[in-house]
């Protein structure tokens, strides 16, 4: 189990998943609350949904990041109420 899920955590805060384009539509919804331990990272959070099934577990294990309309890296700390944005892949031409 992952130790910064909130289920063996004393202190804890949410910050709010966003899904745009084909990830909302992988998802369902367009936003969602996730509830972390302090001190989790971008990585915590990816592997707290990709660790609900489906149909989180379609995420990539290291999917394009932004937090509060900044690129992230996996290893960045969240804060309480920050945004986490999931970019999906696009394609052009």
């Amino acid at each position: 189990m992952n130790p910064f899920l909130t289920a063996h955590s004393s202190v804890s805060f949410s910050v709010n998943a966003l899904f745009f384009a084909a990830y909302r539509d992988l998802v369902g919804s367009g936003e969602i609350a996730v509830e972390l331990r302090e001190g989790a990272t971008v990585a915590d959070l990816v592997a707290d949904l990709r660790g609900r099934g489906a149909p989180f577990d379609f995420l990539p294990t290291e999917p394009a990041i932004a937090v509060n309309h900044r690129y992230a890296f996996m290893d960045e700390v969240l804060n309480p109420n920050d945004e986490v944005a999931f970019i999906p892949p696009v394609a052009g031409g």
